[in-house]
Parts: C-alpha cells; structure tokens; sequence
C-alpha cells in the first residue's frame, strides 16, 4: 500500500509500520502546504473536532465531508468483494479500518484538492459531496477501487503479468434456503405484493 502512495517500487524491506506512518505523516502535510500556498491560505493544519462541528474552517468542513462520501464507495467496493471492512493493514482498532487503508490511497488526488478549492464556500460540506459526486463520474473510481484492492492482496510473482492487467471480478451469486442458487443482479422482489 505504501509503495502505491510513494509511487516507489523499491521501499527497503526492513521500514517498520512505525516508520512509514511516519513518512505518510510528512508526505501528507508537505501536501497540505502545497495546496495551502496554491489556494492562497495561510497555515493550515487538519482539524477533525466532531463535538465542533460549526468552528471548524471551510477546508476542514469540505475536507470532512468529501472523504465521508469516498469511504462510502470504498466500503461499497470492499463489501462487493467479499472483504471485511474492519481488517486494516495500517490502521487498526476500527470498524472501517481497510476503508481507511484503501481510501489513503486517493485523498491526494481526489477529496484533497477538492477540499482546498472550497476554501472560500459558504456551505462547504454540501458543495463537497455535489462536487464529489460530479467528479464520481469522470473518475470512474468504484472499478479502479477494485482493481487497485486485487493487485494489493494478490501475492506477488517473479513471473506475475503486469500489474496493469485488468482483473475481472467474478459474479457472487445469492443462495435462498428453498430456491437454492439464484442469479445476482436480479430483482427478485419484483411483482410481490
């Protein structure tokens, strides 16, 4: 996982976790400060204060809301695959954890710049999730999310095909105690009174 973020193929084997959170924690906020001076803002620093919702600023409060709605689809993607969502490889302790993982890897290039240019709204969480949802379409996020989570938990090989190969994902079909198998992707609630 980080060697998707750091775009890096060669991380020496001997990183502790501790070490890359550490150089997560600086590629990160060297991030914030570049789109700090990019949006003509001052300091910034990541503030998530739930009990003050209100207090926050317009980047923190878009920031929030924008990664709400990318944990969801990768949550979504996760459930599809038949993955448990509280099974994280950085982060631990939590429901969501994979979700987190996972969503790690598109926060520099989605809800962070989307956050920094809401600096200046007055609804920041609403612009955040339409805008979100705009983007949603021209990213075509949800099977990029799968494929990145296959390559991930696909042990690697010396004679493994590029990572770039497309990875079907086979269909799960549903099971019904008296019916048996019954196809996915049906609306089987159709015509019931």
């Amino acid at each position: 996982m980080y060697q998707k973020r750091f775009a890096e193929t060669d991380m020496p084997d001997i990183t502790s976790l501790e070490q890359l959170r550490g150089m997560e924690g600086h590629r990160m906020r060297a991030f914030y400060k570049i789109l700090a001076q990019r949006h003509g803002i001052g300091r910034f620093r990541r503030n998530y204060h739930p009990d003050q919702w209100h207090a926050q600023d317009p980047v923190n409060l878009a920031l929030s809301a924008a990664n709400t709605c990318l944990y969801g689809i990768v949550h979504a993607a996760l459930l599809a695959l038949g993955l448990s969502p509280a099974i994280g490889f950085v982060h631990a302790g939590t429901q969501h954890a994979f979700v987190y993982d996972i969503a790690d890897l598109y926060k520099t290039e989605i809800t962070l710049p989307l956050a920094f240019a809401l600096h200046q709204s007055d609804n920041p969480e609403q612009e955040a999730r339409r805008r979100f949802r705009e983007d949603l379409r021209l990213l075509r996020l949800l099977p990029r999310i799968i494929q990145d989570v296959q390559t991930l938990l696909t042990p690697r090989q010396q004679d493994a095909a590029e990572p770039s190969e497309r990875r079907d994902v086979e269909m799960v079909h549903l099971w019904d105690p008296k019916a048996g198998v019954l196809p996915a992707g049906t609306n089987h609630a159709a015509g019931t009174p």
